[in-house]
């Protein structure tokens, strides 16, 4: 076979790439959820064989524009139960469409790309993966093609018999066309486990023991009548665990996933990691052993020394943020207590307790490391912001709490309509923090255009766009609302993001800074400094009812608004500082 070696360890060695690399200090990431984000190739729509289940009778793609808890006509049968078809929606979402709305990203000004799974797979989340070699055929602009040519070309593992379809070309034109506007892009990594349709489970399940890829899954026993017990992530049997030791992953999965590391880090396999993706967010990667991560993190920083690799990491994670691991993480411990601190809820946490928290977050790691970690304010695996803080969220202390209290068969007090001004001035205040903080802010799709929406799967919906026609929001999860709201982008809220993500470009200090506290006189009130060289950036948020007075700093200009600065901080509001050289060491 013909797998690509791992890079050798002097060579890695001679090297020394660094964890962090330096233009990820810079990114402003934008998380994409392709199946909701753009429709641009409906030759290229999902069929019932494409999903990997049966759908239900009537069956058809979504329209995009549909009231998120109404139901389509083949959904009516089951209308009492909202669960029994949600799943099985699709609308349509593509990479044409993802390609088609780079201006729309670049407009508002987002320089790194994060794309959850395009590789093929039956689901709507794309983490069952059929085969990790090739983009989904339903996201490409020939699906049809891309079906035909896949049955004929018998490939393998190896990497020799593997074909580039339609899609897999077309996914590295966007990526040229990203680079070309400036973007970085980075791809979701399932290394823990694949779906059933695996093609090396599928070959499993016909040889049993006898298959060589046997030893690609964590199979405890053999039974008679070729079935086998074996370990999935989901505890159900759908997402079935790649195998291993304490140490690390099996030999043969361990190639395969060095082989498709190589295959979009450096398509044409001439060493110019330009023409491919920029780095990889890593599923679950608390569930793989480290020193796989270390192997791989040899092998992808040899392709690529500027890799930027993030960790889904929900807890705290200097265990995983190391010189040979990953670059960085979904900064969760940050999102945690940001939400404790702006939540309109009575028992929100105060000044010094969010101060803290923070400080022990960024005690943690280098502060190289602080400037890059993914600070999120929701995802796909959470509550849509808004909808938190429409709900009033209580304080989190860490993960199960904050997942579970978004869902919205787990909370019958979760506000799923429309948020109004409250949530809306909170997030703004959020918003402010994530831009004029360290760390590398990142929006889920949507967000900047005001998408609400519970937790899984009610976080996925589509996307909302200016020239496409939406239905009223007439249900919510319980039911019909007494009153029906139109759904359209927010454009106030959008142009407010535009211009966070500007200053942000434009001021170096909020990228590259060293960051401070400055005293602050009440709990509702937060004051920090970024300094770089002579710059010095003072950011006060007052989440209060009253006005927080502000130190007199002798001519500070107010970046906001271009004018002097203020003599305070109005309440449920900001002001970002420019202060004179030197005044902090006066």
């Amino acid at each position: 076979m013909t797998f690509p070696p791992p890079a050798p360890a002097a060579i890695a060695a001679q090297q020394n790439p660094p964890a962090t690399p330096e233009w990820a200090k810079d990114a402003v990431w934008y998380q994409i959820f392709p199946e909701r984000f753009r429709n641009g190739a409906r030759q290229s729509n999902p069929r019932p064989e494409d999903i990997g289940e049966v759908p239900f009778t009537g069956w058809r793609v979504s329209p995009w524009g549909m009231d998120w808890y109404a139901r389509d006509d083949w959904e009516q049968p089951h209308a009492a139960n909202f669960w029994t078809t949600v799943f099985q929606r699709r609308f349509g979402g593509d990479l044409v469409g993802v390609r088609e709305q780079l201006p729309y990203l670049q407009q508002l000004g987002v320089n790194a790309l994060y794309f959850n799974p395009i590789f093929w797979a039956p689901s709507l989340h794309k983490y069952d993966a059929i085969a990790l070699h090739h983009i989904d055929p339903t996201l490409g602009p020939d699906r049809d093609g891309d079906l035909r040519a896949l049955a004929a070309a018998n490939e393998t593992e190896d990497p020799a018999t593997w074909i580039w379809t339609a899609a897999d070309r077309y996914f590295l034109d966007l990526v040229a066309e990203a680079h070309a506007r400036g973007m970085k892009v980075i791809l979701d990594g399932v290394f823990n486990h694949s779906g059933t349709g695996c093609f090396a489970f599928q070959d499993v399940r016909r040889l049993g023991p006898k298959s060589r890829y046997a030893d690609w899954y964590q199979i405890s026993e053999w039974r008679a009548g070729g079935t086998f017990a074996y370990a999935s992530w989901d505890g159900a049997g759908t997402l079935p665990n790649f195998g291993r030791d304490a140490e690390t992953l099996n030999p043969g999965i361990k190639q395969y996933l060095f082989a498709i590391t190589r295959r979009w880090m450096d398509p044409s396999g001439a060493g110019w990691p330009a023409e491919g993706v920029d780095g990889w967010r890593l599923d679950v990667a608390y569930c793989v052993p480290h020193g796989f991560w270390r192997e791989w993190h040899a092998y992808a920083r040899g392709i690529n020394p500027e890799v930027y690799t993030t960790a889904e990491i929900v807890g705290p994670a200097q265990d995983w943020l190391r010189p040979d691991e990953f670059s960085a993480v979904m900064n969760y411990e940050w999102t945690y207590p940001t939400l404790s601190f702006f939540t309109p809820h009575p028992q929100a946490i105060g000044a010094a307790e969010f101060q803290q928290r923070i400080n022990t977050l960024h005690a943690r790691h280098e502060p190289g490391t602080v400037h890059i970690l993914q600070n999120l304010l929701d995802s796909h695996d959470t509550g849509r912001v808004l909808t938190m803080l429409e709900s009033t969220c209580p304080p989190f202390s860490g993960w199960d709490e904050y997942f579970h209290w978004a869902k919205a068969a787990n909370n019958p007090g979760l506000v799923t309509r429309q948020p109004g001004t409250r949530a809306k001035q909170a997030l703004k205040l959020a918003v402010a923090w994530q831009f004029a903080g360290p760390g590398a802010p990142m929006i889920y799709y949507g967000t900047e255009v005001g998408m609400w929406g519970a937790n899984d799967p009610c976080c996925r919906q589509p996307m909302l766009w200016s020239d496409i026609v939406y239905d009223d929001e007439a249900h919510g999860y319980h039911g019909p609302l007494p009153q029906a709201t139109p759904r359209r982008p927010d454009g106030e809220l959008l142009a407010y993001y535009q211009r966070w993500i500007a200053l942000r470009h434009a001021e170096s200090a909020l990228r590259r800074g060293s960051f401070r506290w400055l005293p602050t006189p009440n709990e509702h009130t937060v004051i920090f400094a970024r300094e770089l060289g002579d710059t010095a950036i003072v950011c006060a948020i007052n989440k209060g009812d009253h006005a927080t007075a502000l130190p007199a700093w002798p001519g500070a200009r107010d970046l906001w608004h271009g004018k002097p600065a203020p003599t305070a901080v109005k309440p449920h509001s900001f002001v970002l500082l420019r202060l004179p050289t030197g005044v902090f060491s006066q």
